[in-house]
């Protein structure tokens, strides 16, 4: 008899064929977001758990899930929906999705980059909705990329990535990390040794840090009037690094040129001032969201459960 796996949501056809392998599967029929009780009444007499970002693996959770599910993976490299505590607690191991998510993010976080400075979200809704009359001199003049200085906060495997792209847009690139990385990891970056140091130095500013209780509402009034007039600002880490009513605030006021955001707080419920901005550029956290990428989070996923069924080390743990 095969290991009984609930997944919360609907998984990539080679994932799905692959887990179907080896495990009875128990899930949903549609697509959309559960409720905690219907998660928990799908890991009933489960062996484990394949849960998703935005599912509510809180505290709450842990306290009815059923003792039966020792194992819980989601398909994410960040843990924010589940309480870590609380799984300790219960005895339950996480594991997530490093390391195959890199470029993939990398790549949104230039289209975040490249969406916000040319202005395209106003420019494609002209062509779509047949309102582009000419070409004129003046007609959405955007920001110019190349030669420009590259602010990262957070210089992890995606920042790394976002730095060597950076490199074919001639950019001076500058950071905030923890530490210091070894001079073959900063891709000519300039360290700052604190954010207030970086951010006089950031035309853009791109975001990869985890959402932790020092990062949450980082981005808020004081964060933005250190960074020059008319910077701009993108966002692939977590939606609520950013304080949403101050950073509007900014882009109405124009201290902010643009920004371009593909995580928010509260998603998909977001911020609706964000919508009637005519300078951001808006996309529904899309940045995993290639077929190779997707495949290999859900193969890295199920590589944590077939280890624990099978009593070896689970590869990647939180």
């Amino acid at each position: 008899m095969k290991p009984v796996l609930a997944v919360t949501r609907r998984l990539p056809d080679a994932v799905a064929k692959r887990a179907a392998e080896s495990y009875d599967i128990r899930t949903q029929e549609d697509d959309d977001p559960l409720t905690r009780a219907e998660i928990l009444a799908l890991c009933h007499g489960a062996d484990a758990a394949l849960v998703s970002v935005g599912d509510p693996i809180d505290a709450e959770f842990f306290d009815h899930l059923s003792d039966s599910v020792k194992i819980i993976a989601t398909f994410s490299v960040g843990t924010d929906h589940i309480d870590l505590a609380a799984a300790r607690k219960k005895g339950v191991i996480i594991g997530n999705t490093p390391g195959v998510l890199t470029d993939a993010t990398a790549d949104i976080a230039w289209l975040l980059i490249l969406g916000a400075a040319r202005r395209a979200s106003e420019g494609e809704a002209e062509v779509r909705n047949a309102t582009w009359s000419s070409w004129r001199p003046t007609h959405l003049m955007g920001t110019q990329v190349t030669g420009k200085k590259l602010g990262i906060v957070g210089m992890g495997r995606i920042g790394q990535a976002v730095a060597k792209r950076a490199r074919g847009f001639d950019m001076d690139i500058h950071y905030y990390n923890r530490r210091q990385l070894p001079a073959d990891q900063e891709m000519g970056a300039t360290y700052h040794d604190s954010i207030d140091g970086l951010l006089p130095h950031c035309d853009f500013l791109s975001l990869h840090c985890p959402s932790t209780p020092e990062t949450r509402g980082m981005v808020n009034e004081d964060f933005i009037a250190k960074l020059p007039d008319g910077a701009i600002i993108v966002n692939t880490a977590r939606g609520d690094v950013v304080n949403d009513q101050d950073l509007i605030a900014a882009l109405k006021s124009g201290k902010l040129t643009a920004a371009g955001l593909d995580v928010f707080a509260g998603e998909p419920n977001i911020e609706p001032a964000y919508r009637d901005l005519a300078n951001t550029f808006l996309l529904p956290h899309l940045g995993s969201a290639t077929v190779e990428t997707r495949n290999a989070m859900g193969f890295r996923a199920l590589d944590n459960i077939d280890a624990f069924v099978a009593g070896k080390d689970v590869p990647f743990t939180v």
